[in-house]
């Protein structure tokens, strides 16, 4: 349940807006629990035979669903299986960073899978482009835009959380990623180096997990334009980023593909204003906070205009900021607007 943390929340989220969940999760081992108004049943999906489970089967039978909702575009074994116990149930699939096969010759299965799907769910509705382009996804098929999670983090106090982190910097930049290609932290240092010679007080303050670009960052950072101004802080436990995220000024992230962006639906539910580039599923996380001059977003692969971005909003109110930012989280990421969001996609996929 810790692992897959953001199946819960979604499970919880709907139950809360007033739907009866069901999760029935793939396992080796059988068991059930119950959480926050949820039914958790773990028990195998794939028969001795590669067929569906009989005991799978008999599950889904008694629990006689509205809709079914998988998460995941890639399971297309599952998809039939779930079309042919569940006739007649409008099936919903969840997109999580999916990417289509590289081999053409193997789109069919996502096609005859992403066809008995009655909708999509994506965090911002542009994700759905690529699988319509390529032809893996019919036209007829609905697409929903609703967050692939949401965030229990709350804004603190930010001088007690500088205190307790150490976080230093005028402004404070905070990166919480990777540090791999995707995430491209070469881009962000070199608009952090721009930006400074207009910020001289900017610091940046890197919290990364895996890190195959970790010999260039280190190189980069002890450049002559940004010597001093980066730490690398490695791997934080998640429950310190509560602390992180309320401490610094901005978030900054330069990724080139993101399935949602859980470091910025954090940043919102700790009224960090991000400034992060300008992909589908950063603009729908953003709304409208850009044009209040609340966060910002940037061209991917461009420093310069991540250094304009943050020397103009570095003159803003902080507070005013920070306010339209939690606003933003409870309105489009909370858990009470993930439920609505996904509750309004089941009942519209159970009309005609």
């Amino acid at each position: 349940m810790a692992a897959w943390w953001t199946v819960e929340q979604c499970a919880r989220s709907v139950a809360q807006a007033g739907a009866r969940v069901s999760v029935l999760q793939s396992s080796l081992r059988s068991d059930h629990l119950q959480r926050h108004g949820v039914d958790y049943h773990f028990l195998p999906i794939a028969g001795a035979g590669g067929g569906v489970d009989p005991g799978f089967a008999a599950l889904l039978a008694q629990l006689r669903p509205d809709v079914i909702h998988l998460h995941g575009l890639g399971f297309t074994r599952e998809v039939q299986w779930l079309a042919q116990l569940a006739p007649g149930v409008p099936l919903l699939l969840q997109d999580h960073a999916a990417r289509h096969p590289r081999r053409p010759w193997l789109w069919w299965r996502w096609r005859r899978a992403l066809s008995r799907a009655r909708g999509v769910i994506f965090c911002a509705r542009a994700q759905a482009l690529p699988f319509r382009r390529w032809g893996l996804l019919p036209r007829r098929t609905r697409v929903y835009e609703v967050p692939e999670a949401s965030s229990h983090l709350r804004p603190i106090d930010g001088a007690v959380a500088r205190e307790l982190t150490g976080l230093a910097g005028d402004p404070a930049l905070l990166w919480v990623g990777h540090l791999d290609a995707n995430k491209d932290p070469l881009a962000v240092l070199g608009g952090v180096a721009l930006a400074a010679r207009e910020l001289p007080g900017l610091q940046l303050w890197m919290c990364f997990g895996r890190a195959p670009l970790r010999a260039e960052v280190i190189a980069r950072a002890r450049a002559p334009d940004l010597a001093g101004r980066v730490h690398l802080l490695g791997a934080v436990p998640h429950a310190q980023v509560a602390h992180w995220m309320p401490a610094a000024d901005f978030l900054v992230q330069g990724s080139h593909r993101e399935g949602s962006g859980y470091s910025v639906i954090e940043a919102l539910a700790c009224g960090l204003s991000p400034v992060v580039t300008d992909i589908p599923s950063f603009r729908s996380l953003l709304g409208d906070l850009p044009g209040h001059q609340a966060a910002a977003l940037w061209p991917v692969g461009q420093p310069a205009a991540l250094a304009d971005a943050l020397v103009r909003l570095a003159g803003g109110d902080g507070l005013r900021r920070r306010q339209q930012v939690r606003a933003r989280f409870e309105a489009h990421c909370s858990l009470d607007a993930l439920g609505q969001g996904l509750l309004a996609a089941y009942q519209d996929a159970l009309q005609p």
